[in-house]
């Protein structure tokens, strides 16, 4: 299931007995969708930046094909005029081949720098997915810490059972990379 910034803020968790403070979830719920929609925004931008490139490469290509035909037509109605029509027509090609190669130099260049940028995405990315591991590994151990003293001071009742699921950090970071439910203990 792919998860929508909207469907982090709307999710609604189930009230327990010494559950996660709601509002902690929700801010954090509310970072995560923040960070997603920057995230996407920023993907978003990189298509269309890509999608504009590769048309301006058409269009260019085109330009190419169009000034071919020009030459081989100028060249079929000026038969009388062969030996200028050539000279030009040869001006023409370097012309064309000049310009070609600059509008790939420029669109390679364009291309290596999306790379890069894309490169520096997952980078940070992967950087974000560590940082919220660590982050959930210290909450969860210190949830741990407080429950274990809390244990020692109240013991619920056998029957009753603590109310509370245990989550595995690195299911909860795995969720979180892949758009998955994290799995409970």
């Amino acid at each position: 299931m792919k998860m929508t910034p909207l469907d982090i803020r709307k999710q609604e968790f189930k009230k327990v007995m010494r559950g996660y403070d709601p509002v902690e979830v929700d801010t954090f719920l509310e970072t995560l969708a923040t960070e997603m929609e920057e995230q996407l925004r920023q993907q978003k931008e990189l298509r269309d930046r890509t999608l504009e490139l590769d048309t301006q490469l058409k269009d260019y290509k085109q330009v190419e094909r169009t000034l071919q035909q020009t030459l081989l037509q100028a060249q079929e109605v000026t038969g009388k005029t062969y030996e200028s029509a050539r000279r030009e027509g040869e001006a023409i090609v370097r012309e064309s081949e000049s310009r070609a190669a600059t509008i790939m130099e420029n669109a390679n260049r364009e291309v290596a720098r999306l790379g890069n940028e894309l490169s520096q995405l997952k980078i940070r990315r992967e950087s974000l997915i560590g940082r919220l591991r660590i982050l959930l590994s210290s909450e969860l151990d210190l949830l741990r810490t407080m429950d274990q003293g809390l244990e020692d001071v109240l013991t619920p009742p056998p029957s009753l059972g603590s109310g509370k699921q245990q989550l595995d950090v690195e299911s909860v970071v795995n969720a979180i990379s892949h758009d998955r439910p994290a799995q409970t203990r």
